[in-house]
């Protein structure tokens, strides 16, 4: 098992675009405090933090009278580092962790692996989401851009795959769900892993 410490990482950025601060703990309970100025963006960090059980607060200011991109795709650069800062040397975790979340008539599946090597596979979103806008501000083809992001900056192996789904909306939900509850497996303790599990002894 274990030791008790504290998994929470904090990170600011600060750019001509946008000023970031994520906090995140990853053995909280699902409290979030989200402001991205991006409401449908805040709606799936929302739902991240509390599918995934973690404390999540993400302040965010950004250009988004420009457009929404440099915003959410910062917040997904900064809750990427702060996840790999929270997740420290990685002992005792079980690495690896796989979700299937339904949405109505959309499914989606996420499989992680805390590997320490960046990589993302994203497929299976309809040809429509490249084009979509929900709410009139939220454009669905960041959705590959989010999961890029917090994949490199969190030094995750990261695969999302969309199976079935009609509504945008529902897609990316399903979506981030997903990520959020494969992420929840893959980080947590398990009482069979006393140190690092890999063969190389670090990840």
């Amino acid at each position: 098992m274990t030791d008790k410490v504290s998994r929470i990482g904090r990170v600011e950025r600060v750019t001509k675009e946008t000023r970031i601060v994520v906090e995140i703990d990853l053995d909280g309970t699902g409290r979030t405090d989200i402001t991205t100025t991006v409401p449908f963006f805040d709606h799936m960090l929302d739902a991240f933090g509390k599918h995934g059980s973690f404390d999540l607060s993400v302040h965010a200011e950004g250009d988004i009278e420009i457009d929404s991109h440099h915003t959410v795709e910062d917040v997904a650069i900064v809750l990427g580092q702060a996840i790999r800062q929270a997740l420290g040397d990685k002992k005792g975790i079980r690495r690896f962790g796989d979700a299937w979340i339904p949405m109505d008539e959309a499914l989606a599946q996420a499989v992680v692996d805390v590997s320490g090597r960046p990589y993302t596979v994203c497929t299976g979103e309809p040809e429509m989401m490249r084009g979509f806008v929900v709410g009139g501000h939220y454009p669905t083809v960041l959705n590959k851009h989010v999961f890029e992001s917090l994949a490199f900056h969190g030094h995750l192996a990261l695969h999302v795959r969309v199976l079935d789904g009609r509504d945008p909306h529902h897609i990316t939900e399903a979506e981030f769900k997903a990520v959020a509850r494969a992420l929840r497996a893959a980080t947590e303790p398990d009482p069979r892993v006393t140190g690092v599990p890999s063969t190389k002894g670090a990840l």
